[in-house]
């Protein structure tokens, strides 16, 4: 597709942003296991942490496209970097964009776009991943607010971020429609840290487990309205799936420039191992599949432009380009031979990087479920 001059010009942004203050030390935060909160509050400095949002609260103001341009730019430095970005974005700065009150919105919305907090969500629980409305955790009436009780589990930067977007049952008897959803900063007391997961890649962020200890919050902090906390937190789940697809491409290109910078390096019979047919022959297989998976994305966050239903879009682009990337990622540690296996290239960091983009957000076989029903919707 032809990108505007504005959706060109964040990708630029996104791009010189990532090359200059991520990518030289990516290596050493993965090793390190942390990136310092610096670098994301200078992300928010040129307006990556709140893309679509209105720029009376600190946002760009740009479009979803836009916003996914920008997600691969950070991805192709760094996984993990890039899905803290992601969180912040979308879904908790673009649920309270969407259904914050005016007090959320200047409270909290101007924080997460300036970077001087961040946001997490807080769905997943130990015993539930895809299936969101089997939740446990309850928020009870309290004198002005809801005292809340539960375990929530893989939570990005749920030890870091200052805001918890909390989707609990509020009514237990309604079903579904018993689930709401609050926001509060994480020093309310009764929030808790009790683990921080030890994983494969995406080491620059944290990942923990939080429980809520009799957790008290005013009123004033339910999103939207009681019962429709589900809704809330699942109206961007397509666009998560699309912020995925978009960091799986990052995160492929990324392996894809590794490898070709090595494959012309690298000398076998007197010639560069990119002259070997076997070797150009998986360079050309990388680049068509990063390209697919790229349009593929771009093609879903149109449709989320202009309002269309993109539900099936969203889970193609996740699906195909979450297994692309890895597909990419192991032939790129293939070109490099046994020095792909090591540490000292970026390749091995990649591969563990992108693993994750086939679970989160609704793993492949999800994605298979949610294409399937809808195949009657396709022009196929």
């Amino acid at each position: 597709m032809q990108l505007s001059e504005t959706q060109r010009q964040i990708r630029e942004t996104a791009r010189a942003f990532a090359a200059r203050a991520i990518a030289p030390f990516a290596a050493e935060w993965d090793r390190a296991e942390g990136a310092p909160r610096s670098v994301l509050r200078e992300m928010a400095g040129v307006g990556l942490m709140g893309v679509t949002i209105d720029p009376a609260y600190g946002g760009a103001g740009a479009d979803f496209v836009s916003y996914a341009l920008a997600l691969e730019e950070i991805s192709a430095a760094d996984g993990g970097l890039s899905n803290m970005m992601a969180a912040n974005n979308s879904p908790v700065a673009a649920a309270i964009q969407q259904h914050g009150t005016e007090r959320q919105k200047a409270e909290y919305l101007t924080k997460l776009t300036s970077g001087e907090w961040i946001g997490c969500i807080h769905l997943t629980e130990p015993h539930t991943g895809s299936d969101a409305a089997a939740i446990r955790t309850r928020a009870e009436k309290a004198d002005g607010g809801w005292r809340l009780n539960g375990h929530k589990a893989f939570v990005t930067g749920g030890a870091t971020a200052e805001l918890a977007m909390i989707v609990a049952v509020t009514d237990p008897a309604a079903g579904k429609r018993g689930i709401s959803t609050i926001v509060t900063p994480t020093d309310n007391p009764g929030y808790r840290v009790i683990a921080e997961e030890r994983k494969l890649g995406h080491r620059t962020n944290d990942t923990a487990q939080v429980v809520f200890e009799d957790m008290v919050v005013p009123e004033a902090d339910l999103l939207g309205e009681e019962g429709r906390g589900l809704g809330i937190a699942l109206a961007n789940l397509s666009a998560g799936r699309i912020g995925v697809a978009a960091q799986a491409v990052g995160g492929a290109r990324a392996a894809l420039k590794a490898a070709r910078a090595y494959a012309a390096e690298r000398e076998t019979f007197g010639r560069p191992i990119a002259e070997h047919q076997a070797i150009a022959f998986k360079l050309a297989d990388m680049a068509t599949q990063i390209e697919a998976a790229r349009q593929l994305y771009l093609h879903a966050a149109v449709l989320r432009d202009a309002g269309k239903d993109c539900a099936a879009e969203a889970s193609m682009a996740k699906l195909f380009a979450s297994e692309m990337a890895e597909r990419v990622a192991s032939e790129a540690i293939q070109i490099h031979g046994g020095a792909g296996y090591l540490n000292d290239f970026p390749v091995e960091k990649i591969y563990r990087d992108v693993r994750v983009y086939r679970i989160y957000e609704g793993t492949s076989e999800i994605q298979k479920i949610m294409i399937s029903r809808h195949l009657d919707s396709l022009d196929l």
